[in-house]
């Protein structure tokens, strides 16, 4: 009887768990299929606004939540926050960046992110020992939220944005056209000059030569050239996470405890040392994409990705005594995925797809990266059990080298050419 309280006890501690873990997923899925709806009309700028104010809110509803019931609606909140910035970001970025530069900009986000990650474990690490400290590590992000808010709010609309409404008969076109050259103007930080009109006047063309002055339609996401950026941006986000990116991550305590890592305080301060291995190889990955071009670097991680995968699978049915493969496997892991799929995931989802479909193609491949998350987190522990943690590992093994072939076969390469060129020339 004792042993079935105790079963039963740990079961439902483990369902409160993913329920608080999983409300921000949950969450993210709906904010990437509200994007869907609302992208078109709120724009780009307003849309990162609105994210802003649902991080803030989300953050203070967990920090301050009086109940399990609070906190976990907090954190549904902050998830749809995380689902509408992750549509919105590149696809600003992207359309307000200079295609020289385009890579590097989008790539700094990632890093950013990672920057954020980092700050995440360090707090942890400072709040761990305190009664309640995970309140204070929610809270600590609400003054973050308000800055990205604020900051939107300086920052004008996206130019092609403006463009594309004007086009669809939203506002006058040589009003719209004055507006889009002043917002470039800004974003650039230069004064009027004949090459910014010049390239307001490419977009314009290039938007009435690709008749894009009707709203898009559902079916027209699946046909042509959207359906090529879809196989493309999709593809890329779901290798990204079924390639076993949750799990290895997951499994990185674990991994680390072998090597003799064991208290909370020790695997706190890990947890810090793998934030700033990811920081810096995402830095190189920002100092070299416009460089090396999005397919080196991808190829190159995976390639790697596909090396740790092995070697993560050896060490759990061969190599048990061996614990530093383990721990290299899983460097080499962290290491690769932040120079590969890390940042050039979301960035080449933010340059493939054509203007007028831009923003539901988007929402499109970022709830296929949230999906597919999903399916990896929650279906890892019940294949783990099925057929053991050395074959999952070679399962995603496998399918990272199906990844490996896609991005070879599939996936162009982007570098130096403009939003306008890709849709022209590749798609």
């Amino acid at each position: 009887m004792l042993t079935y309280i105790t079963v039963r006890y740990h079961t439902l501690l483990l369902s409160v768990y993913i329920l608080q873990v999983s409300g921000s997923l949950y969450g993210a899925l709906i904010g990437s299929a509200l994007a869907f709806t609302v992208a078109d009309s709120l724009g780009r700028r307003r849309e990162l606004i609105l994210a802003s104010l649902l991080y803030f809110i989300g953050a203070l509803l967990t920090a301050l939540a009086p109940d399990f019931a609070v906190m976990v609606i907090g954190r549904f909140v902050f998830g749809t926050g995380i689902g509408l910035a992750m549509h919105a970001a590149p696809m600003y970025i992207a359309e307000t960046a200079p295609s020289q530069i385009r890579g590097t900009l989008i790539s700094l986000k990632e890093f950013f992110i990672v920057i954020g990650m980092l700050l995440g474990y360090i707090s942890g690490s400072i709040y761990v020992e305190l009664v309640a400290g995970w309140r204070y590590m929610y809270a600590t992000s609400a003054p973050l939220c308000l800055i990205m808010g604020l900051g939107m709010w300086w920052l004008p609309p996206s130019p092609r944005w403006l463009l594309l409404c004007a086009i669809q008969g939203k506002g006058s076109i040589l009003d719209t056209k004055e507006f889009a050259v002043r917002c470039l103007c800004r974003l650039r930080g230069q004064a009027l000059d004949d090459s910014i009109s010049v390239q307001v006047d490419a977009i314009l063309a290039e938007l009435s030569y690709a008749g894009q002055e009707k709203a898009a339609t559902l079916s027209e996401i699946f046909q042509g050239k959207c359906l090529k950026a879809l196989i493309i941006g999709c593809g890329l986000v779901f290798f990204q996470q079924v390639t076993g990116q949750p799990s290895v991550l997951y499994y990185a305590a674990t991994i680390l405890q072998s090597a003799g890592f064991s208290a909370a305080s020790d695997a706190t301060r890990v947890s810090v040392l793998l934030g700033v291995l990811k920081l810096l190889l995402t830095g190189i990955a920002v100092l070299v994409v416009d460089r090396l071009g999005r397919r080196p670097l991808l190829i190159g991680g995976v390639s790697g990705i596909v090396i740790s995968l092995f070697l993560l699978s050896s060490y759990y049915t061969l190599l048990n005594d061996f614990a530093f493969v383990a721990v290299i496997a899983l460097l080499l892991y962290v290491g690769c995925y932040q120079l590969s799929f890390g940042p050039i995931g979301w960035l080449m989802i933010s340059e493939v797809f054509p203007l007028r479909l831009r923003g539901r193609g988007l929402s499109i491949a970022v709830l296929v990266n949230f999906a597919s998350n999903a399916l990896v987190t929650f279906g890892f522990s019940p294949l783990q059990a099925l057929v053991g943690t050395g074959v999952l590992f070679a399962g995603f093994g496998v399918i990272a080298l199906a990844s490996l072939l896609f991005i070879i076969f599939v996936v162009p390469e982007t570098k130096g050419l403009t939003l306008e060129e890709i849709e022209a020339k590749i798609l």
